[in-house]
């Protein structure tokens, strides 16, 4: 008998929406922004997201590992570990850009159980746990159908893409090709592919707790989610795209891909 994940359906979808409402309460209303010694801005909205949602996880899983991006990692060695990022895309946040979500996640034995995505300030809630498909504000959601490069939407959260030039250069051959080439990115950008909202999601750079829920939201949807090596796995960088295009995109951005399901 296959195993239900309903609860953390559930649950993800909860701890979600606290974090996202703790952050959004901040919003437009002037926050203190500090620079991490890895350059990425900080606001008391993302300490504050973060604290709640450890006091929740704290009664609801209180063995459980956490990974947060603000406070680190706690109960390292268990079981269960719950991946946190309060505001994934501070710094759309910090300048009053809508295009931020609270992104979280739950991980047993190296596989990712179940994740969400809420961006509140633009309506939109995405969860999904293995064999309980993907869901949109309540309702059942899948990726585009779209089958032609010509066709479609591709999304970066910086299409200068680092330090590196090959990327950039295949993206920019790329986004002469499709029908509309936007750096809608963060979490918003996968939000728009799990929704059929865009063929294209990609990043040259993530941590753990930005990437660990795309891979049960982006394959429940019917899509493909994989790392810039073409492997279905929570990587350092990401590519997302509906399923007709997984092969056609992934060749013009250079990227390998060998078909393996989450």
């Amino acid at each position: 008998m296959a195993v239900r994940y309903t609860e953390l359906l559930e649950a993800v979808a909860e701890l979600a929406q606290l974090a996202a409402s703790v952050a959004l309460q901040r919003f437009r209303e002037g926050v203190t922004c500090e620079t991490k010694d890895d350059g990425s801005p900080v606001t008391d909205a993302d300490r504050a997201a973060e604290a709640a949602a450890r006091e929740w996880l704290g009664r609801f899983a209180p063995g459980d590992a956490i990974v947060g991006e603000e406070f680190g990692v706690s109960n390292i060695g268990a079981a269960r570990c719950w991946y946190l990022d309060p505001i994934d895309g501070t710094r759309s946040f910090v300048r009053g850009v809508p295009l931020w979500g609270s992104v979280v996640a739950v991980e047993e034995a190296g596989t990712v159980l179940a994740g969400a995505i809420c961006c509140p300030a633009t309506g939109d809630l995405v969860v999904a746990a293995l064999g309980e498909g993907c869901w949109h504000n309540g309702a059942r959601t899948w990726v585009s159908q779209v089958e032609r490069v010509s066709a479609a939407t591709i999304l970066a959260t910086d299409f200068r893409f680092g330090t590196d030039r090959e990327r950039r250069e295949r993206w920019n051959q790329l986004a002469e090709r499709v029908a509309l080439a936007r750096s809608w990115g963060d979490c918003y950008g996968y939000v728009l592919v799990a929704t059929g909202r865009a063929e294209l999601m990609v990043d040259h750079r993530l941590n753990t707790w930005d990437c660990a829920p795309l891979l049960p939201i982006v394959s429940e949807a019917g899509g493909v989610m994989t790392d810039w090596t073409g492997e279905v796995r929570v990587g350092r960088d990401a590519v997302a795209t509906n399923a007709l295009l997984a092969h056609e995109l992934r060749a013009a951005l250079g990227v390998p891909y060998r078909t393996s399901p989450y």
